[in-house]
């Protein structure tokens, strides 16, 4: 295992917020508390280790910096940012999602198809060359899920119930971005 989990536990239960508990407020135009969202995004991160290799340091460093950016702008101007970037988590979300639907199918094949849907269109050709080596450093999914606990059964539910609190917020965001108050 790839860290230490509490006992019957899953890498799940070792995030700081998961995207479970980040309430979307629908009252108020969807909006999405800003410091709950960053918190999950943040441990969100932490998955790439679990992935286990230094391929993934750029696609984790690029997503702590759009938290970061996030995050300085949510200080300097408190109560204004409701709604955030998504990052790359519409690529994590893509990704886990085609896996968890097809288990046939290898991790990379899964976030290769998710990096083409997703952040390729938006990097250059020197950016894409790193995120490709990245894409082809997965684990076998084999490996992958006995990293995230010892109960596939346990596993595989919690990973379900994360990755819809990710879809629900990549899905706020897609909406918002589309609007023309995104465009700033």
């Amino acid at each position: 295992m790839a860290a230490s989990y509490p006992t019957n536990g899953t890498f799940f239960d070792t995030l700081k917020r998961s995207f479970t508990a980040v309430p979307i407020d629908s009252s108020n135009d969807n909006a999405i508390p800003t410091s709950e969202f960053l918190e999950a995004a943040e441990s969100l991160t932490t998955l790439f280790d679990v992935l286990g290799s230094v391929a993934f340091t750029p696609v984790k460093n690029d997503m702590l910096q759009n938290v970061k950016k996030i995050r300085d702008r949510q200080l300097a101007a408190p109560g204004k940012a409701r709604h955030c970037r998504r990052c790359g988590l519409d690529f994590t979300a893509q990704a886990l999602r085609q896996n968890l639907s097809k288990p046939s199918d290898e991790l990379s094949t899964s976030f290769r198809t998710a990096y083409a849907a997703t952040l390729k269109p938006h990097h250059s050709f020197m950016i894409k060359p790193i995120f490709s080596a990245a894409m082809s450093a997965t684990p076998y999914r084999k490996d992958f899920y006995a990293k995230l606990g010892s109960d596939q059964q346990k596993v595989e539910k919690e990973l379900e119930a994360w990755l819809q609190g990710l879809e629900k917020c990549v899905g706020v965001l897609n909406k918002f971005l589309a609007t023309k108050e995104a465009k700033w």
